[in-house]
């Protein structure tokens, strides 16, 4: 009980709430550790209650801590053990006034499905276990947009899916990987997972860094995974000319002759950019992925994967082995999504929305005296002084955002992730709530 109040240097609600979420991110505090109650606190650091009962009211809205009545306040326990140890900091936590940290589209601008779910015959033309893995007419069509001509395409389910597959295919014990940092913590996950190493390179306004691409291209990396639109969490797209420069940087490597790229492209159909790959310079050392969660639905577990022939043959050929395919109803679900008027213009629609939403969050940002730049598509990226005191403070105030550690592959800085596509209105005061966290 003492060692809690002997840390506390700030005797503010803010200040407690974070001394308390340090200690419980140390390890000081495990779950499950009882806290002081309101008045032992209170009497200890010489406050009021009601300062300590705020501290405690922001820790209970970022899942912190739980009250259990009359036994006094704990350490919340991991309620999701199962998931890997960075995406269970990105799971839902207690309702907020406005949740921004989940990363996933505004409900209200994905697409009506049920007009195409009531288009799909009972069969779908699925008679045989042998029948091609993607229906002739949803190939073709993603062919017409795809950023280079790949020597296969096929389809598999969702983004991380389609990731997964392609590094169990590469990686061999002892290789290392290139990601981005700051990157998806599912990622991240997945690399360590496989026992292997990552190389994290930075990234600019216009995507990953030819210097520090260079730099880890000099440890022979087996793959490099990147997001070439709507960076999560930065928010940045690659340019043509970036592209251009990262391809010539891999193929003057010669410690990095045999590394193959892997581009996810999640968020396509919402980004403002177009489809930049360095498969157009690199076409026979490139796997592009486009998937269509964020604009069509979560539960669509649905992406594309296209590369070089022999490697998609033998990615196909595996997948044979397990699920064999992904459910070709599902695919005429997505061709009808992607060929309706209706549909199209709803995507265009929320593609247009999301962007003027971070255009009119940029502005607030900036209006309250931070300096940022507009992102594309539904996530912001921003440096913090304090990043737990930052998020303590904004669930203090409804708002929930995503603490920015996970997403960092090196150490390096405090930030936080804000889902600016939840941010329907109200961006003043939204903006203003930000910029001063940001300062906390």
């Amino acid at each position: 009980m003492k060692s809690v109040a002997f840390s506390v240097e700030d005797p503010s609600p803010s200040g407690i709430a974070g001394t308390i979420a340090r200690l419980i991110t140390s390890g000081d505090l495990a779950p499950g550790d009882r806290l002081p109650t309101v008045r032992e606190l209170a009497a200890d650091l010489g406050v009021s209650p009601a300062t300590v009962s705020h501290a405690w009211q922001a820790l209970a809205g970022v899942g912190l801590i739980v009250s259990r009545g009359r036994s006094g306040s704990f350490v919340q326990a991991e309620r999701t053990s199962w998931l890997p140890p960075r995406s269970r900091n990105l799971t839902e936590l207690p309702d907020a006034r406005l949740d921004l940290s989940t990363g996933t589209p505004d409900p209200l601008l994905l697409p009506d499905i049920a007009p195409a779910l009531s288009r799909v015959s009972s069969r779908a033309g699925t008679l045989s276990y042998f029948d091609e893995p993607v229906i002739p007419e949803l190939g073709d069509l993603l062919l017409k947009s795809w950023p280079f001509e790949p020597g296969t395409l096929t389809i598999v389910d969702g983004a991380l899916d389609a990731i997964s597959r392609s590094l169990d295919l590469l990686l061999k014990f002892g290789d290392r990987v290139v990601v981005e940092n700051p990157g998806f913590p599912p990622i991240f996950d997945l690399i360590e997972h496989y026992g292997i190493e990552r190389l994290p390179v930075e990234l600019d306004e216009e995507g990953v860094r030819p210097d520090s691409l260079a730099e880890a291209l000099k440890r022979s990396p087996a793959a490099i995974v990147l997001q070439p639109r709507t960076q999560n969490p930065a928010g940045v797209s690659m340019t043509v000319d970036r592209a251009r420069e990262l391809a010539r940087v891999i193929r003057n490597s010669r410690t990095a002759e045999h590394t193959v790229v892997i581009e996810d492209d999640h968020s396509g159909e919402i980004s403002s950019s177009g489809d930049v790959s360095l498969g157009a310079f690199l076409p026979d050392r490139v796997i592009h992925i486009r998937s269509f969660s964020k604009s069509h639905g979560p539960d669509l577990r649905i992406a594309a994967i296209g590369g070089p022939k022999e490697f998609m043959d033998r990615l196909i050929a595996r997948r044979i082995l397990g699920p064999g395919w992904t459910s070709r109803m599902l695919q005429r679900v997505l061709y009808d999504l992607l060929t309706d008027e209706e549909t199209v213009g709803q995507v265009a629609f929320a593609r247009r929305t999301y962007a003027e939403r971070q255009v009119a969050l940029a502005q607030s940002l900036r209006a309250h005296g931070y300096d940022i730049g507009v992102a594309d598509g539904i996530n912001l990226w921003m440096r913090v002084e304090d990043e737990r005191n930052a998020v303590v403070q904004l669930a203090a105030a409804g708002i929930r955002v995503a603490s920015g550690t996970p997403f960092l592959s090196s150490p390096g800085g405090q930030f936080i992730r804000v889902t600016v596509g939840q941010v329907p209105h109200d961006f003043d005061n939204v903006g203003a709530l930000l910029a001063t966290a940001s300062r906390a």
